[in-house]
């Protein structure tokens, strides 16, 4: 299976309670529910399309709660998302029991949870998801884990919280492969890793010129 992280994403690139301001106030953060006021019929479309490769779910602690106090009552049939996060198997990296809502549930302890999802990648099928859970898609991503990265980009600035990109993390150039704006704004970007390449801007017979300059590879035995 691919490895794809599937985020909610301000422009300046946080990605945490973007569904309700009581969602995850962790760190302070006050400024929850950013995402609704500019989600649109678009929005939905390009969701929907996420959950078209789900094979099994990957979530962090805190977003499978999350889940589990929204999704098993959603019961609406022809509801692509709902359905496939009440049905498919959930894997959740965790170091204390999920209760009984969902029996599809396996735990990856915290402590082994990168050689785990390697195992798991391994396996059969189209894509491992990781959907919100910005922490763990944050140590995949350092990890050189991810095969694919989807993100709904709202035009809104909140200042800080939770993000997927840190400034102390790997250099990646990433390759769109996919990239549309909704009707409020919101940029849908489907992306898969490639090496970074700096380059230098210069003058070469009096024309302007680009002279490329360091590369850095992605961990591919990572992946």
């Amino acid at each position: 299976m691919k490895l794809s992280i599937n985020l909610f994403t301000t422009l300046d690139g946080v990605s945490q309670s973007p569904g309700g301001a009581k969602e995850d106030t962790r760190g302070g953060f006050t400024r929850g529910g950013w995402l609704l006021p500019h989600f649109d019929e678009g929005c939905g479309e390009a969701v929907d399309e996420w959950y078209r490769h789900t094979t099994a779910l990957l979530l962090g602690r805190h977003t499978y709660d999350t889940f589990t106090g929204h999704w098993p009552r959603v019961t609406n049939p022809e509801d692509r998302v709902a359905t496939a996060i009440n049905t498919l198997r959930k894997y959740v990296v965790t170091s204390s029991p999920t209760g009984e809502v969902w029996a599809d549930t396996t735990t990856v302890l915290s402590s082994d949870a990168l050689d785990r999802i390697r195992e798991l990648k391994a396996q059969d099928g189209d894509e491992l998801q990781v959907h919100g859970s910005v922490r763990l898609a944050r140590s995949l991503h350092e990890a050189g884990l991810v095969d694919i990265y989807r993100l709904l980009v709202a035009p809104v600035v909140v200042g800080s919280g939770s993000r997927l990109f840190e400034a102390d993390g790997p250099a990646h150039s990433l390759a769109v492969t996919s990239g549309t704006i909704t009707a409020s704004g919101v940029t849908s970007l489907v992306m898969e890793p490639r090496e970074f390449v700096a380059a230098t801007a210069t003058v070469e017979d009096g024309k302007d010129s680009v002279e490329e300059g360091a590369r850095y590879h992605v961990p591919q035995t990572a992946r």
